[in-house]
Order: C-alpha cells, then sequence, then structure tokens
C-alpha cells in the first residue's frame, strides 16, 4: 500500500502542475491559479468517491493534500520561468496524472467490490474529470470531448489493469504496466496525430 500512496501523491503534484501551468497560460491571478491546480488535482477523486458513498470525500479527510497542492502551486508560480514550452509542460504532467489516476480509481473500484466494468469506467472518471473541470473552469471544451485521444487511453490502461488483476500478479508490476500503456498510448497518439472520428451536422442553409 506504501506504493499506492505513493502513486496518489504523484498524481496529485502531477495534476496540480497541470492546473497551475493551464492557468499561468491564461493569465489568472494567484488565486485563480491555485483553484485551478485544486481542482484538477481532486476533481476526479471528488466525483468518485461521491459515485462510489465515501463521504466525506478522501481531501476532506486528509487535508495534507491541500497543503501539498498549494505548495507545488508556489513552486510552479516561482519555477515558472523554468518551465519551458509551457504547452508541452502541460501535456506532460497531464499525461502522467491520467495514467495514475487511473491506476487509483481502478483500485478503488476493486477494493470496493463493484463489478469489473464500473471499476474500469471508475478509473476513467478518476482520470479525466479532474482535467474536464480545468477545462471548463478555463473556458475550454473539454480535451475528452475533442478529437485528441484522452478518455480512451484511461478506459485502456483500466482494461490493462483489471486483465494483469486477474492473473494475480505482483501489484506494483500491475501498476507500473498499467501508467506505462496510457502514458505511451498518449505519446504515440499526439506524434502521429491519431483521433477518433469527428461527426457534424451539415449546414442546410450551405449552397452546395
Amino acid at each position: 500500500m506504501i506504493f499506492f500512496d505513493v502513486l496518489d501523491i504523484l498524481g496529485t503534484v502531477a495534476f496540480a502542475i497541470s492546473g497551475a501551468l493551464s492557468a499561468m497560460n491564461r493569465k489568472f491571478d494567484l488565486f485563480g491559479i491555485f483553484i485551478i491546480a485544486f481542482a484538477t488535482a481532486i476533481g476526479g477523486g471528488t466525483i468518485r468517491d461521491i459515485l462510489i458513498g465515501n463521504t466525506p470525500v478522501s481531501w476532506m479527510q486528509n487535508t495534507a493534500n491541500i497543503y501539498l497542492i498549494g505548495g507545488v502551486t508556489v513552486l510552479s508560480i516561482i519555477l515558472r520561468n523554468k518551465l519551458d514550452y509551457l504547452k508541452k509542460s502541460l501535456f506532460l504532467f497531464d499525461t502522467i496524472g491520467l495514467g495514475i489516476f487511473t491506476i487509483i480509481g481502478v483500485e478503488t473500484g476493486i477494493q470496493t467490490g463493484i463489478a469489473p466494468i464500473i471499476s474500469v469506467a471508475l478509473g476513467a472518471v478518476t482520470g479525466c474529470f479532474g482535467g474536464v473541470i480545468r477545462d471548463i473552469l478555463c473556458n475550454e471544451i473539454p480535451v475528452i470531448f475533442r478529437k485528441e485521444i484522452y478518455a480512451t487511453a484511461s478506459i485502456a490502461g483500466g482494461i490493462c489493469f483489471m486483465v494483469l488483476y486477474s492473473f494475480d500478479l505482483n501489484h506494483n508490476i500491475i501498476y507500473i504496466s498499467t501508467a506505462f500503456l496510457i502514458i505511451i498510448i498518449r505519446l504515440l497518439v499526439v506524434k502521429y496525430k491519431v483521433s477518433l472520428l469527428l461527426f457534424t451536422i451539415r449546414d442546410r442553409n450551405t449552397i452546395e
């Protein structure tokens, strides 16, 4: 469980940095940067806890997360000029957070005793919805709803987790393999510009 706790901390840090970078990229003030970092880091986990009836939600029971996110936010601001290419940094930390929080969500589902397919869905909620909240607060269309493969990578990681778990492998191997798969999928689809199909409704007023 120590490794699981480490993953939780790393995921929180990664998503907090992702949120802080996103807010700074849009010239938010100090309070705005903290709120975006906080919402990104705890958003998915909060929705997960509410869905499974785990209340008060985890960050309300462990206030260390609030101090961790606050510290990470301050460091992100101080080191903002060291984080060259904000968009690349944002993508990297967002991808790491997605991989780690997907694992935490699936593991939580297993510990709760819910069906495997729901555990995978819980992993996707935990991994993706912090980013959804971040994008909404930043007045952006959430990346999960755009052509870029995001939720699909999380779901693929969740399925990988359940398959490896069914073979009763060491948990650390399962965690590392799942996170690695999600990160690799995200890197490859962006590098090679792979995307899901987009569907639009044709404008009937357009003259053909």
